[in-house]
């Protein structure tokens, strides 16, 4: 048995001590399959995991994570380990799975070299540690190494034992994942928004109206995204930044979207009169003040602010870990920051749904009083 360490001051690594995250490498080193049961992981251990597969020529990992499936998953995290299970699924190198039966807190690594185990890992340490990140950089854990084989083969049974069907599924077979959504943080410190409790937004939801309309999200799938007629809505709606720039030397902003609405949902009864302002209370707690222009009334935006809106819709994706901000979008030449109906589908929602509330609220100039509309991202049967 070897005792292994964090190394945090000021509980730093005496000499001929070894970290934890070196002595992993060090077994990564020798194996070509590793098992792994842990209570949590994080995002960039996700990632890592998948690089040292490819870097060590590992042949096969199973992750196990114990924890989720319970407590809730945070959204980022969960597309993640869904998008590393279906690649290694797909090439035949690994899977994913959440513990279903109980919250499983063990933290076990298992190396295995031509169908044996050699060595195990087991301690306080996640699967964070092979990674380390703002949230566990100041985290101090203690694990063991043990190379006795009749210890190693226990814990190889326990873990196989966490994977069968009565304890775990793969990520991929498991519906209705309760997920944590992310914050939005592309629209903190913006001017002429403001955030609501939960208590408040809960209150508005309550006073909607019968008055209520659905504003379509019109997005290319993946293989349509270089389909540049308005078809296929590649240099419109949602995705407008990927159309000529406004001028030669300035890309339209990331952010930047247009939500035109169709004459048949701006002609119905009820629908905010042209150039009209109102406030709207989105389902995640924001409160900013919108209105719609244009001929024939068919621009939805916020008032003052055209990126205000994508900062809304695209920054849920983008904290979800869906998709990734784009600098410059004309120079985003496989258009990975378009936005598509697979990740439509994988954030589970692809609609505005626009309701009128009972209430009002008084506007800036501290005289006029302003309708209140709520203003959510949901899923709508086409």
């Amino acid at each position: 048995m070897k005792v292994l360490y964090s190394d945090i001051l000021p509980l730093s690594l005496d000499d001929g001590k070894q970290t934890i995250l070196d002595c992993f490498i060090e077994q990564v080193q020798k194996a070509d399959r590793i098992e792994i049961a842990t209570g949590y992981a994080s995002n960039s251990s996700l990632e890592e995991l998948d690089s040292i597969l490819e870097k060590h020529n590992i042949s096969y990992v199973s992750l196990t994570m114990g924890m989720y499936f319970i407590e809730g998953m945070p959204e980022k995290m969960y597309h993640s380990a869904v998008k590393f299970n279906q690649k290694w699924m797909e090439k035949g190198v690994g899977e994913i799975r959440l513990v279903r039966a109980f919250k499983y807190h063990g933290k076990i690594y298992s190396f295995f070299k031509d169908g044996a185990c050699f060595a195990t890992i087991i301690g306080s340490a996640n699967l964070g540690v092979i990674k380390t990140d703002a949230n566990n950089r100041r985290q101090y854990e203690v694990s063991i190494l043990t190379e006795d084989p009749v210890e190693c083969s226990e814990f190889v049974s326990h873990i196989e034992k966490l994977k069968s069907d009565r304890c775990s599924a793969n990520i991929a077979d498991i519906p209705n994942v309760n997920l944590i959504r992310e914050q939005n943080i592309s629209l903190d410190g913006v001017d002429r928004v403001s955030q609501l409790s939960p208590r408040g937004v809960k209150l508005y939801f309550e006073h909607q109206t019968n008055i209520s309309f659905i504003l379509p999200i019109k997005v290319p799938s993946f293989d349509e995204r270089f389909m540049d007629d308005n078809k296929h809505y590649t240099k419109s709606n949602i995705n407008v930044c990927y159309a000529a720039p406004r001028s030669k030397k300035k890309s339209r902003d990331w952010y930047e979207v247009q939500m035109t609405v169709s004459k048949e949902i701006t002609r119905m009864e009820g629908y905010p009169e042209k150039n009209s302002p109102f406030f709207v209370v989105t389902d995640d707690g924001y409160w900013f003040k919108a209105h719609t222009t244009s001929d024939g009334n068919k621009q939805f935006s916020a008032v003052g602010d055209e990126l205000l809106m994508g900062r809304w819709i695209k920054g849920r994706l983008a904290a979800a870990g869906l998709v990734e901000p784009v600098n410059d979008s004309q120079l985003d030449k496989e258009r990975l920051g378009m936005i598509t109906k697979e990740m439509l589908e994988s954030y589970g929602r692809n609609a505005i749904v626009f309701a009128k509330t009972d209430q009002q609220a008084l506007d800036d100039d501290k005289k006029t009083m302003l309708d209140v509309w709520t203003l959510s991202f949901e899923t709508v049967s086409e």
